[in-house]
């Protein structure tokens, strides 16, 4: 079992950046799979970084050369760098963790990028 609790949210203009922290209550340098998800108004929640314990990442065309996903194990800390946002990108974004074969969620923390 995991607790998260995200952070780093706010207003930011277009073609600024952000950097999203995911706190975790335990170790996570045994989790497998962490990965930030987001979801705006009125549409599905979708994936937008993953990392995997052997330091592999994944990201979707939409983010990919501007997002990075990062841990920081000593902090049990999971970060999502956000570099030249757009206003497409504005939604809330939530952490998961995959521990046992259950998914983990965050609260949420609010991103909101104006034009």
């Amino acid at each position: 079992q995991v607790q998260l609790v995200e952070s780093g949210g706010g207003l930011v203009q277009a073609g600024g950046s952000l950097r999203l922290a995911c706190a975790a209550s335990r170790s996570i340098e045994s989790i497998v799979t962490m990965a930030w998800f987001r979801q705006a108004p009125g549409k599905q929640r979708e994936l937008v970084a993953l990392s995997t314990s052997d330091g592999s990442t994944y990201y979707p065309d939409s983010v990919k050369g501007r997002f990075t996903i990062s841990r920081d194990n000593a902090k049990n800390t999971v970060y999502l760098q956000m570099n030249s946002l757009k206003p497409e990108d504005t939604a809330a974004y939530y952490c998961n963790a995959r521990v046992m074969g259950r998914s983990y969620w965050g609260q949420g923390t609010q991103v909101t990028v104006s034009a």
